[in-house]
């Protein structure tokens, strides 16, 4: 797990770093959209508060946040997304999970499968790579919401199966059915976490060279780029060094 979360820990910072931040912010503006559907009151809808909070730990402005969620409350939003995930694989056979909100299934497919085609790889059906994940309930806090022993201590206590403190922030695993369980008792502790939703884990990771470890973040970089695209999840293991030489 480490190995993976260090990974996404880089290129957390990379996107923060690096992208336009006005996609950044139309991604979380789609999500909490979305969320909202299901009730405009954070308090009452979990998977909003999650979205709000994602959105606010990348200094989304709150006039973004009140006008995704008036878009869905509201009745402005005509778009009617759908949550559909893509499998296949990346360069030298790096499995890949994209998960989208799209208006268009036909659109979204066409381009990751040209993404994934034009960096070495290819876009499968339903389950080919899957398989090769555990889904898991994905909580994270900044590390300066608890030490990482008590962090330790309150996530065991929630229910959680697996605490990573090694990066920047405190990533919480447990197992699906005990997602809202484990949530709710560290956010009663903690407040709201910066992400708490559903993740890929992959079981085992595909160690690459430098060579496919530079066309393997260009296609992430493409796929991070599109506009329906909300995560890419993978089982690529990129040595730090060889993060660190390419980031430069």
């Amino acid at each position: 797990m480490a190995g993976h979360s260090k990974f996404k820990n880089i290129m957390h910072r990379k996107g923060a770093q690096d992208s336009k931040r006005a996609k950044i912010f139309a991604k979380f503006a789609r999500e909490i959209t979305v969320a909202a559907r299901n009730g405009g009151d954070p308090d009452m809808n979990p998977r909003l508060r999650g979205a709000i909070a994602a959105g606010r730990a990348m200094n989304m402005p709150n006039d973004r946040i009140n006008k995704a969620i008036q878009k869905a409350v509201g009745g402005g939003d005509d778009a009617n997304y759908e949550e559909v995930r893509y499998e296949g694989y990346g360069p030298s056979g790096i499995a890949v999970i994209v998960d989208t909100l799209t208006d268009n299934r036909n659109r979204t497919a066409s381009e990751v499968r040209t993404a994934l085609t034009k960096h070495g790889g290819n876009l499968g059906e339903t389950g080919s790579v899957s398989f090769m994940f555990e889904q898991v309930g994905l909580i994270v806090y900044v590390k300066d919401v608890a030490s990482d022993d008590d962090m330790f201590e309150a996530a065991l206590e929630a229910g959680a199966s697996d605490v990573d403190s090694t990066g920047e922030n405190h990533e919480i695993n447990c197992a699906v059915e005990d997602f809202s369980m484990v949530r709710d008792a560290l956010e009663a502790k903690f407040e709201t976490a910066i992400e708490a939703r559903l993740d890929w884990k992959p079981q085992t990771l595909t160690p690459v060279e430098e060579s496919t470890a530079g066309t393997f973040l260009k296609l992430m970089d493409v796929l991070e780029d599109n506009d329906d695209v909300q995560r890419v999840s993978s089982n690529v293991d990129i040595p730090e060094e060889i993060l660190e030489r390419l980031g430069n």
